[in-house]
């Protein structure tokens, strides 16, 4: 059996399992100042799934376009499916999931869902990977939420929803999740946003995880008090990989998001990584690469 993986940019990949297609999100028509990842929704020709992490347009929009053309089936929140259905996808090709459940894709391979979170949007990050970041912590709602940061969160919003490429999509998170896709040759761990539920992805033991790595992570539901490269560390030493791919970390929107994919940016995550979980061997692709696993 042949696994691959491709990355197509932001949160996007394509995971092949011999004859079996599964997209893990969507997003691959990006804005015109990002740069092109080598193939657009209309060219995917062979789709069997799309796996939705949550319904923001960077990860949701492009999922409509694959499923019209090939039928596949889509994967995600009630959100997610709420927004396919705006877009005439037929009912019967949207799996509602929100964590819990177990599918079966093929007769060789399944996917478990797991509830997830979001990164924390009523705060800010850093795109250094090893700048630590602190404060925020312990917020109620309307802490995080003040009239004022509600107000600027729509003017983003209403900015996105004019840019070619991001119509498609959700003002709320819809529900993150995460995935646990099980082959014969092993398993792979994917999430879209840099948040997690240490108690539910400390159990999972994936051979193979892709971490997103953007914004300021949640762990747990507070902001981490710390780096991105110690969220990545964090999620080594939860999930235990024998190999590690990252997401999320190109400049998939310049200027607003800056490229964390060069050996510069990433040398903190490298040595973060060494340092908590030297097990794990983390790998740099670019786009369309078509990575074996298990080898």
């Amino acid at each position: 059996m042949t696994v691959t993986l491709d990355w197509l940019g932001c949160a996007t990949f394509r995971l092949t399992v011999d004859d079996l297609v599964i997209f893990l999100d969507a997003y691959i028509d990006r804005v015109p100042s990002a740069p092109p990842v080598g193939m657009t929704t209309s060219e995917v020709d062979r789709a069997d799934y799309v796996l939705v992490g949550h319904s923001h347009f960077d990860h949701l929009s492009g999922a409509e376009v694959i499923g019209a053309n090939t039928g596949a089936k889509i994967i995600g929140s009630n959100e997610t499916a709420r927004v396919m259905l705006d877009e005439s996808i037929p009912r019967e090709q949207l799996w509602r999931t929100q964590g819990g459940e177990h599918f079966r894709l093929s007769d060789s391979v399944t996917v478990r869902v797991y509830p997830s979170l979001h990164s924390c949007i009523w705060t800010t990050g850093s795109q250094d990977p090893g700048e630590v970041v602190l404060g925020q912590c312990c917020l109620t709602e309307d802490e995080r939420w003040p009239p004022e940061r509600v107000e600027r969160m729509n003017q983003i919003l209403n900015s996105a929803a004019a840019i070619p490429g991001s119509r498609v999509g959700s003002d709320v998170h819809g529900g993150a999740l995460a995935y646990m896709i099980e082959t014969p040759e092993g398993s792979i761990f994917y999430h879209d946003t840099s948040g997690c539920w240490s108690r539910i992805v400390g159990d999972l033991r994936p051979d193979v995880a892709v971490v997103a790595m953007a914004g300021r992570p949640n762990i747990d539901g507070e902001p981490i008090q710390g780096s991105l490269s110690q969220f990545v560390g964090r999620m080594a030493t939860l999930l235990k990989p024998r190999h590690m791919f990252l997401g999320h970390h190109d400049a998939w929107m310049p200027p607003n998001t800056r490229d964390m994919t060069t050996e510069e940016a990433l040398t903190p995550v490298w040595e973060e990584l060494s340092r908590v979980e030297p097990r794990t061997r983390h790998i740099n692709v670019g786009y369309l690469e078509g990575t074996k696993l298990f080898v």
